[in-house]
């Protein structure tokens, strides 16, 4: 087929897209919308911008033949900066599709998925009424996790030698803020449950169970009153008197002794956080969720099933029942 043939199938998607119907770029997840088709060009608008873009045909056979040039698939980190939108556009065509995962753009004889990210539901009235009762809850934990189940998605974490440093960086990044943020959560629902578990009997959920218990917590009196009464009954105060490590720190600080003379000292390497790059999160979190919103994709399916499990558990987790009927288990 050539390309002529190819460009006007793409007008004509173009133009049967509907005025809200919104795109997204590969990379950098900017939405974006089809203001204007032309034969020799077609014109978009990127969401919250009033600056208009031209996407030239002559850029669309170049990709095309690209694409054909590589056997059928086009490696998307090949395109020049700003060439986001014509992959994205390209897309709408029946015979080519991006794959996030693998990050290419495919040439096929096969129905396609394209980057549109707005349109008509698919989903059964069943499915969309449960949707409807679901709330996105407002808490960082979700959201990391959301971005940590797509990095894990993209890069073989059975085989962290052969990934990339920055794939490396971004799966340590996140899996920093899910191990804090979830930690944070846990303690949270620790307070609720305690209130509410009266027994010492295991009390069980769907994926687990959990049992009210106690400890004991020590702390030393007054160190002249313990001093006192361990004489009182033979043991020497030499016994008990230990080298204070606040008092050595305090000793040091106005002496001219080093660290070394009263510190045994190892030194060891470790990674540590540096910093977050929260908007490029955000960004990436709400492509992830305006694709997974519509999608019909089979992955983008499986995904949305993952997501909606993860969201059950952070519920089960933060809405439990009355502590009588916890505790009405025997």
């Amino acid at each position: 087929m050539s390309f002529t043939a190819s460009w006007r199938t793409l007008l004509d998607e173009c133009d049967a897209l509907a005025e809200d119907a919104t795109l997204i770029t590969p990379f950098t997840d900017k939405r974006f919308r089809i203001t204007d088709v032309q034969d020799p060009r077609i014109v978009i608008e990127f969401v919250g911008s009033s600056d208009s873009q031209p996407l030239q045909r002559e850029q669309f056979e170049t990709l095309a033949e690209r694409i054909a040039d590589t056997g059928g698939t086009f490696e998307l980190q090949r395109l020049p900066p700003d060439a986001e939108p014509y992959a994205a556009v390209l897309s709408l065509h029946p015979r080519y599709e991006i794959d996030d995962r693998e990050g290419t753009l495919t040439e096929t004889d096969e129905p396609t998925t394209s980057r549109l990210i707005t349109g008509a539901s698919t989903r059964s009235l069943d499915e969309q009424d449960d949707a409807a009762d679901r709330t996105e809850p407002d808490l960082d934990v979700y959201a990391d996790m959301l971005l940590l189940i797509d990095a894990l998605e993209r890069h073989d974490p059975t085989d962290l030698e052969a990934c990339e440093t920055p794939a490396l960086i971004n799966l340590y990044t996140l899996l920093s803020d899910v191990q804090r943020n979830a930690g944070d959560l846990r303690q949270a629902v620790r307070e609720v449950l305690l209130g509410r578990l009266h027994h010492d009997q295991p009390v069980h959920g769907q994926y687990g169970s959990v049992q009210r218990t106690s400890r004991r917590n020590r702390s030393l009196k007054d160190d002249g009153e313990v001093i006192g009464v361990l004489e009182e009954v033979g043991i020497p105060r030499e016994r008990i008197m230990a080298v204070d490590r606040e008092k050595v720190d305090d000793a040091l600080d106005v002496t001219d002794l080093s660290e070394s003379a009263v510190y045994e000292i190892e030194a060891s390497e470790y990674v540590r956080k540096a910093d977050v790059d929260d908007e490029r999160k955000e960004t990436r979190l709400q492509g992830l969720k305006d694709q997974l919103a519509l999608s019909d994709a089979p992955d983008a399916e499986e995904l949305r099933q993952e997501v909606a499990e993860l969201e059950q558990r952070i519920e089960e987790l933060t809405e439990f029942k009355p502590g009588t009927e916890i505790g009405s288990r025997s």
